[in-house]
């Protein structure tokens, strides 16, 4: 079964560190650019980061840039989302997301496979 599945979602204190991983079941994620987006309640979906499959482009959304970093290990087939000095309103679930297009954009459009999504809470 194809599948990607994050991990690595928790509780933190405001100013927290968390590193979220997003692993592929069943296909390599080797070719396709991956993006993370979150939901927080009540709020759309949006996109957070995007990377291509070589790691020569890499988008950040303007909320989170300078705090979050995206990154890839072809030879774990992994995408990890590094998230530090976290605030309450990064407080959403995260999904990871992948493209065959590898062309790295936030839009959601352009994602064919997606996660179910990890939790992660900013306590103030």
């Amino acid at each position: 079964q194809l599948q990607l599945v994050e991990s690595g979602g928790g509780l933190v204190q405001s100013g927290g560190s968390l590193r979220l991983s997003c692993e592929a079941n069943g296909f390599t994620l080797n070719y396709s650019a991956i993006a993370w987006f979150r939901q927080a309640p009540g709020k759309e979906r949006e996109g957070v980061s995007c990377i291509s499959s070589t790691g020569a482009l890499i988008r950040y959304a303007d909320s989170v840039k300078g705090r979050f970093t995206v990154s890839r290990d072809h030879a774990l087939n992994t995408v990890y989302l590094w998230m530090n000095n976290l605030k309450p309103e990064d407080t959403a679930v995260y999904y990871c997301a992948s493209s065959a297009l590898n062309m790295p954009s936030l839009q959601q459009t352009i994602y064919e496979f997606w996660g179910q999504g990890t939790q992660v809470t900013v306590s103030s």
